[in-house]
This record gives C-alpha cells, sequence and structure tokens, in this order.
C-alpha cells in the first residue's frame, strides 16, 4: 500500500493543491517558504501516531490566509492509498469502515481529515436565503474556533481540489447557498474516533535538524534512546534483572569504598561540631547513582564517534556538522527498520531536507541508497544533487504564488521517451530549472557566458535575483526540455533563444566564385536551411502553449551582437585574438564596417580561431552599461520574468537612469526620466502616472519593456 495522491485545500499555504506520489522513492523540491513543511506536517497528522492529537486541535492559524476571513470554510486534507494490501488489519479498517469505495476501485483507498463547522453552524448556514449577504455576515460574525470539530472520513470520491465539488460540500459563499445536509458520496463516511490508520502503519518522519547536539541532549528526541526503546521490546526481560542486579550490587561496592565511608563520617562529624546535635541532619549517606533500571541505563548511554584516522573517537559535539547529521539520520533510518519488522501493512518514512551540512557526493549517495522495496519514501529538498538524482517521474514541484503555494508535476501527461530523455538530462546544474520561477534555454557557450553578464550591467540585478535560471542546453534539443513547462506541468514561463543562422552573404553561385568561396557559401546556404527548419519545428512545438515562447537572433549571436552596436566591445578584444599587427588593424577596420558580411565573417573567424567559449569570456571583460542588449535576448528575459513587482522594477529603471545620465550626461531625454523618477521617489506622483510618463518619453528599451511587465497595484 502506498500513498498515491494528497489533496490539501485550505491548509495554511495550500489553497488547493494536488500531489502525485508513486511507490519506491518520491521527491518534494521547491525554494524556501514554498510548503514542503506544511506538506509533510499535513501527511503527518494522518499517519504519524505521535501527532494524532494535534490532529483534533486545528486552530484559525491552519486556515489558508487567502480565504480573507476563515469562517465557515472547511480545511480538507485527504490521502488516497492504492494497492490496499490483504493484511487482515487494513482490511478490516478500510473494509468494514467503508473506505474501500467500490468494486471499480478496487485496491484503492481514501482518508481523510476534515476540520469543518459543527453541526449547529452548519444547519444556521444553510436556512440562510440565498443571496442574503447580510444575514450570511451576521452568521459568520458569530462563529469561533470552537464551534469546529475534526472528523476523519473514508469512501469519498470527490476531488476536494475542484472548486465547484467544493461548494457542493461546503456552500457557496458568494450566491450564499449552504446545503442542509452533508452528501456522504462526496466527504465519505466518517470513521469512528477509536479507529486509526495511523496505528496500524510504520511510519516514520526524519526531520529537517538544525541543532543535531540538542536533539542528542533531548531524553525524549534522543535517536539513540529511541532506537534503543525500541529494539528493546525484543529483549529478554531476565536480562534486564540481571543487569540491573549487577548495577545494584556496584553501587553498594562503590559505597562501600573505606574512603567513601570515612569521608561521609568525617562530614557528619564536621556538622555536628558546627551547628550542634540537634540541627545536624539525622542520616546522611554517598550514593553512587549507576542506573538501576533500563531507561536509566539507557539515558547513560552515549553515541561517541571517530572522523579522523588517529583513533580519537568523540561523543555528538565533537565531530563536524555535517558527520552529527549524518549519524542522526542514519539512527533514525534504523529505527525506522525496527519499526517496520513490527508491521506489514505499509511502511512510510518522510525525510525532510537531508542536505543540511552534508557533502553534495554524500547527498546523492544517501539518497540513491536509501530505496527499500516494502516502503514508500518521500523527501523534501532544495538540493538540485538530490533533484539531480530523483527519478522526474516521481518529483513534485512546489513554488510560491503570492500568498498561496502551488504543486506541479513536471512529468505528467509526457510520452516513457519523453519522460527518459528528460531524465536524462537533468544533472545537478539543468535541475536548477525546476526551482526557478522563469527558465531562458540557450544551446551555446557564449549565451551561456554573456547574457548573465550583460543583463547583470544593464539591469543591475543578476538572472539568478530575477529568480530566472539560463540553461545551456548544448546539442540535446529545446524539446526535450522545455516540454515541462505546459499548463498540465511545471507553471512556469521557458524563453527558448536560438539562431535562424541567417545567411550573411549571398550563397549564390557565381562564375568568378575560387572553391573556397563556393564551399563557405554552401556552408552558410545549408545553415540557413537548418535555421529555417529549427524555427517551424520550435513554432509548432510552442504553439498554444503561454509558457514557452521562442526568441531568434536573425544569424548568430556574435553577428548580431555587433549588428546591435557593439562593435566597440568586440574591437577591445582584436588584440587578445591576433598577434601580428597586420591582422589585427585588418580586423579592426571589418568590425566597424557598415557591411554586416564583412563584420559578421570577421566576428565568427574570430571566434572560431580561439573558440566561442574562450571568446565569449574574453568579450565578458568588456561588456559594460553602456552595452546595447540584442532585442531578442531582452524580450527573452522579460517573457521569462513575465512580472515584476513594483519595488523590483523601481530598483531596475533607478538604476537604468542612472547609468544613461552618466553615460550620456548630454542626453535631456535621460535628465528628463531622472526628474521624473525623484518626483515618485519623494512621494509626489503615483507609480500609475510615473510609469504613463515614462513609457510615452523614453527611448530606452530596456525602461520601457520593464514598466510594461511592471505591476501596477
Amino acid at each position: 500500500m502506498y500513498i498515491s495522491k494528497v489533496n490539501l485545500v485550505n491548509y495554511r499555504n495550500f489553497k488547493n493543491e494536488k500531489f502525485l506520489f508513486d511507490k519506491g522513492v518520491n521527491t518534494i523540491i521547491g525554494e524556501n517558504g514554498s510548503g514542503k513543511s506544511n506538506l509533510f506536517r499535513a501527511i503527518r497528522l494522518i499517519l504519524d501516531s505521535s501527532l494524532l492529537r494535534s490532529a483534533y486541535s486545528l486552530n484559525e492559524d491552519d486556515f489558508h490566509r487567502g480565504l480573507g476571513s476563515w469562517k465557515g470554510h472547511w480545511i480538507i486534507i485527504s490521502l488516497e492509498f492504492k494497492e490496499v494490501n490483504n493484511s487482515e488489519i487494513i482490511r478490516s479498517l478500510f473494509i468494514q469502515n467503508g473506505l474501500v469505495i467500490n468494486s471499480e476501485r478496487k485496491g484503492i483507498a481514501t482518508y481523510n481529515l476534515i476540520f469543518r463547522p459543527k453541526y449547529s453552524i452548519r444547519m444556521k448556514l444553510s436556512t440562510l436565503i440565498p443571496g442574503d449577504k447580510n444575514g450570511l455576515k451576521k452568521e459568520l460574525e458569530n462563529i469561533s474556533i470552537d464551534d469546529y470539530e475534526t472528523v476523519f472520513t473514508g469512501r469519498s470520491s470527490s476531488d476536494f481540489c475542484n472548486e465547484v465539488n467544493y461548494s457542493k460540500i461546503v456552500g457557496d459563499f458568494e450566491k450564499v447557498i449552504f446545503p442542509p445536509k452533508i452528501d456522504q458520496s462526496l466527504t465519505g463516511i466518517t470513521v469512528p474516533f477509536q479507529i486509526s490508520i495511523a496505528k496500524e502503519v510504520s511510519f516514520n518522519y526524519i526531520k529537517a535538524l538544525r541543532d543535531v547536539v540538542s536533539e542528542f541532549n533531548n531524553s525524549k528526541l534522543n535517536p539513540l534512546l529511541n532506537l534503543l526503546r525500541t529494539k528493546s521490546e525484543t529483549l529478554e526481560l531476565d536480562k534486564y534483572e540481571e543487569i540491573t542486579k549487577d548495577a545494584i550490587e556496584l553501587n553498594k561496592k562503590i559505597e562501600a569504598l573505606d574512603d567513601v565511608v570515612n569521608i561521609r563520617n568525617d562530614i557528619s562529624d564536621t556538622i555536628k561540631e558546627a551547628v550542634g546535635e540537634s540541627y545536624a541532619p539525622s542520616s546522611m549517606r554517598i550514593k553512587s547513582d549507576l542506573p538501576e533500571d533500563a531507561e536509566k541505563i539507557f539515558k547513560s548511554l552515549d553515541l561517541f564517534v571517530g572522523e579522523s584516522f588517529d583513533d580519537f573517537s568523540g561523543n555528538i559535539s565533537e565531530i563536524s556538522l555535517g558527520g552529527a547529521n549524518l549519524i542522526y539520520i542514519s539512527l533514525k533510518i534504523l529505527e525506522f527498520k525496527y519499526k517496520k519488522s513490527k508491521r506489514d501493512s505499509a511502511n512510510f518514512l518522510l525525510i525532510e531536507e537531508p542536505e543540511a551540512h552534508i557533502h553534495t557526493h554524500i547527498q546523492k549517495t544517501l539518497f540513491e541508497n536509501i530505496d527499500y522495496n516494502d516502503t514508500q519514501i518521500i523527501y523534501s529538498t532544495h538540493s538540485t544533487q538530490i533533484s539531480e538524482v530523483s527519478n522526474i517521474e516521481r518529483v513534485n514541484v512546489l513554488a510560491k504564488n503570492m500568498s498561496s503555494c502551488v504543486s506541479f508535476q513536471p512529468s505528467y501527461g509526457l510520452t516513457p521517451k519523453e519522460k527518459t530523455h528528460l531524465q536524462r538530462y537533468l544533472d545537478a546544474t539543468r535541475s536548477s530549472l525546476l526551482f526557478a520561477k522563469g527558465v531562458i534555454l540557450v544551446e551555446g557557450d557564449a549565451e551561456e557566458i554573456l547574457i548573465p553578464l550583460i543583463i547583470k550591467k544593464v539591469f543591475g540585478i543578476s538572472l539568478d535575483e530575477m529568480a530566472i535560471s539560463l540553461i545551456n542546453i548544448r546539442s540535446t534539443g529545446f524539446v526535450n526540455v522545455a516540454n515541462i513547462f505546459h499548463e498540465d506541468r511545471v507553471k512556469r514561463y521557458c524563453s527558448i533563444i536560438t539562431d535562424l543562422d541567417k545567411a550573411i552573404d549571398s550563397i549564390h553561385p557565381s562564375e568568378n566564385d575560387t572553391p573556397k568561396e563556393i564551399a563557405y557559401k554552401n556552408k552558410m546556404k545549408a545553415s540557413q536551411i537548418s535555421g529555417i527548419n529549427r524555427k517551424i519545428i520550435l513554432d509548432e512545438f510552442s504553439k498554444d502553449n503561454e509558457y514557452i515562447s521562442n526568441f531568434y537572433a536573425e544569424n548568430t549571436f556574435e553577428v548580431d551582437f555587433i549588428s546591435e552596436g557593439n562593435a566597440f566591445e568586440v574591437s577591445t578584444i582584436v588584440n587578445e585574438v591576433y598577434k601580428q599587427k597586420q591582422l589585427r588593424d585588418d580586423a579592426k577596420k571589418d568590425i566597424v564596417s557598415s557591411d554586416k558580411s564583412v563584420y559578421g565573417q570577421r566576428v565568427l573567424a574570430m571566434a572560431k580561431k580561439i573558440g566561442k567559449g574562450w571568446f565569449a569570456i574574453l568579450l565578458g571583460d568588456t561588456i559594460s552599461s553602456k552595452t546595447f542588449v540584442p532585442n531578442y535576448i531582452l524580450n527573452a528575459v522579460i517573457f521569462s520574468k513575465n512580472k515584476f513587482s513594483k519595488s523590483l522594477g523601481v530598483r531596475i529603471i533607478s538604476f537604468r537612469i542612472k547609468t544613461l545620465i552618466t553615460d550620456f550626461p548630454e542626453d535631456q531625454n535621460y535628465q528628463d526620466s531622472s526628474k521624473l523618477m525623484n518626483s515618485y521617489l519623494e512621494g509626489n506622483i503615483t507609480f500609475r502616472s510615473l510609469k504613463h510618463k515614462l513609457i510615452t518619453q523614453t527611448e530606452d528599451n530596456v525602461i520601457s519593456l520593464v514598466l510594461e511587465k511592471t505591476n501596477v497595484i
């Protein structure tokens, strides 16, 4: 039996989100604050027996903040299980209490936690006249958290995340229509409080650890003590008795030592001398405090570990943070193995952010090695090393979206072949695209090296600060990667940047052409045809997909870079490419030519001579705020970002105006833009007014495009 689906409705930072899981190892990846811990807690409220009491004490803070007012709404945590096994206990729990739905869903079960208004409140709401918003407001004002109850249900057939279904179950707050009775075919049949699935499965949760030492110092949380307690159930009692007798005898022997007895007598005599017989203690002993029962014996044990080769072993506080975390995780895994050996129903292991303080190679090894055939394991992580080795079919991506968190399933709907290609591609660097809020895909070293530099110099902030990942796919093929960005999968904006390779000179042969010139023209013709075909394929691929857009260099990056007005930057590195003076002079002359066939051929020859990657590195040293961003690159960045917050937009525009004034002090247009910006910053005009006036008067593409995509609110 394994968790196949989790639905969360109105729970903490989830409005109505669905998560899909499979047997074996699953991964939840996402940035900080994206809801990974809240998802784990939701699962634990149902499966972790140590949290059963917490499940009954939800409060207003557990409601999704996006609701505005929580009053009257429901929290629903729903788990769907597949391959419900033939264990007598589980079958008894699921079937006798109606958790297996019908023959069409054989082997599928649902188990739900519902936090809802009590019956009296639901009845009051159901008697309201449809459309009576004042009456609804009055009833809701009187509701407190004490008017809520927690119930567990099963045999539900409803998709709780569907807003239409939610309205049928809970009610329509806009139309003021609330059902007079609960439709149990939708919500499921109530499971008696005396019965709980948490008591019938093996479940362990390994939390994200921030302070290992404090965990070991806490007798309730110490993983070594918990491990011993779990294992101790299988030890023979007479062995405990034997150890206890030995401890008692040893205590007596220590207390009977001559020095101990003499010191005790001397202390007693000294007190009597000081305060007299009347005020002296009636008796005194020096006791040996060696543990004399199993629990105290366990508490006296400590773990000593050696990390060096000099045979030194220290306790957990004396080893590295990474070593301590690794020991902690290992003990918790062993504790889980002991627990699951006592259950045959189902085994679940949740591991939260295991990467803390652990070397990247150990992260991957740990992830790949912890895999039990009879256990469903769910990791949460923001480590690209772990996401690299995760099976893309078993990945859920979490992302922040305003006040909510949303979930994506990156392989949903892909063919097995598409999944395989994607899985092979996502190494530690490229898997960062699963964490990004926007993605730019390129296929060349020049773009990979120079685009981030250009954006940083021109925008004043980096692609990373904009939460955009630029990924060089090299020869993988855009389609094999970009297909995860889709309405059904990852709803993030992806820009594809590639070259059309349009010929920079005539491709038609003439009678006077030399063999070398004919070969050059044939090469240009072949590249141009490839570029046309590439565009046809990509345009068809991205058609009707709002999350993907293609941006093309008319020729190649190097040629278009000069075409945009950046001949100076390329001229600056000529001396690094050519050693002979004549070659240098010829190259500089070609680069500033107005003829594309001349400067184009020259810049491509320079890149070929020293390698495109090294050419880009040299060119990177010349990039400045004066560099012109090729329009197709600028538009690609804007598309990937999609929306700029007002604060981010103002930051970019302010930087851009300041640098333009510095670079072009005589341009009155930039002086006027600066005055407008200062007026806004001083509170004299609204942002809406600033946006309108700047867009009207500015001649700078960066400012115009950023303003268009900046929220007015």
